[in-house]
């Protein structure tokens, strides 16, 4: 089975032509969201016409389209119901409509997180689970969550994705979304360079040498011995671990799985979750696994077979 795949981000989009657990085909779209998603919809569907092309298949062969963007997402109205101040108007637009008069194809949306858990249930670090988290580690800090097999969505269709809104700190910083001490404010890609520079001993450190101050250069100054980078990358570290143990009490998983870019250091990451969750997880069936994405990028492309065949 076949299938398109759309990973729509704020200022890029990854187009994929999938077949089951691989991507045939795959290309990125350099977008800006002021443009209105209205306007990257005929991008799209060149797109789709070059890959199906280029791979020698039908665009009527495949089994429907698949869309996966931050935001709050009512998959089954195939609605957008916030983006956040990215792609606006999505809100307005029918795009289950657009996918059968463009193509004659069924067309689904979903929040990113949730598409990227799918992936990994279906392709990658999740296989063979049922009771899975999965935490994505970026700008934010993004969540979904499956029980019995089946993504968790809730009547307003938020659950499971604001794990990164749990507070760890109630006294902490404000966050985005508008509370304190979440573990976005106190820890995500956005937030960290705000805790760095506030650090006893950044000025004279390396990382405010740093051109750009990202959680590359965190782990990369922390490896080299930095003593400011050190202390906050084990910050970082003890704050995704506390969310964890907030979602395993929240949603009993067996395992959690994080992802993002960040997780290429996740042999210094993962050691360190694995060990908090499992002695301040009350789970006394046994050990919560924590493991890292394998998927990467290409986990919510991978979750259009699953997602267009109803198995989620």
């Amino acid at each position: 089975m076949k299938a398109l795949a759309v990973d729509l981000g704020g200022s890029h989009a990854s187009i994929a032509l999938v077949e089951e657990q691989r991507i045939l085909a795959k290309e990125e779209l350099a977008l800006d969201a002021a443009e209105g998603l209205v306007n990257v919809l005929p991008l799209f569907a060149d797109a789709f016409r070059r890959l199906t092309n280029l791979c020698g298949t039908r665009i009527s062969d495949c089994a429907g389209i698949a869309i996966s963007s931050c935001g709050l997402i009512d998959s089954k109205a195939g609605k957008f119901l916030s983006t956040n101040g990215k792609w606006d108007d999505a809100l307005t637009l029918d795009l289950p409509a657009w996918g059968r008069e463009t193509f004659g194809l069924e067309l689904r949306i979903e929040n990113d997180a949730r598409m990227a858990l799918l992936g990994e249930w279906y392709a990658g670090a999740a296989q063979n689970f049922t009771e899975v988290v999965m935490v994505t580690l970026g700008t934010g800090i993004g969540g979904a969550a499956m029980i019995g097999g089946k993504l968790l969505r809730g009547k307003h269709s938020q659950a499971g994705n604001l794990g990164g809104h749990i507070p760890v700190l109630f006294t902490g910083r404000k966050c985005m979304c508008g509370a304190y001490g979440c573990a976005e404010a106190e820890a995500g890609g956005w937030s960290m360079p705000l805790v760095a520079r506030e650090s006893s001993g950044f000025a004279s450190s390396a990382l405010a040498r740093e051109p750009e101050l990202n959680f590359e250069a965190l782990f990369r100054n922390a490896a080299a011995g930095d003593q400011v980078a050190c202390e906050v990358r084990d910050r970082c570290i003890r704050v995704w671990a506390a969310t964890a143990v907030g979602l395993v009490h929240s949603f009993d998983p067996e395992v959690v799985v994080f992802g993002g870019g960040v997780m290429r250091s996740a042999d210094v990451i993962l050691p360190c979750i694995q060990s908090y969750v499992a002695e301040h997880a009350w789970t006394p069936w046994g050990k919560v696994k924590v493991a890292a994405a394998r998927l990467g990028n290409d986990a919510g492309l991978l979750g259009a077979i699953p997602l267009l065949t109803n198995q989620n």
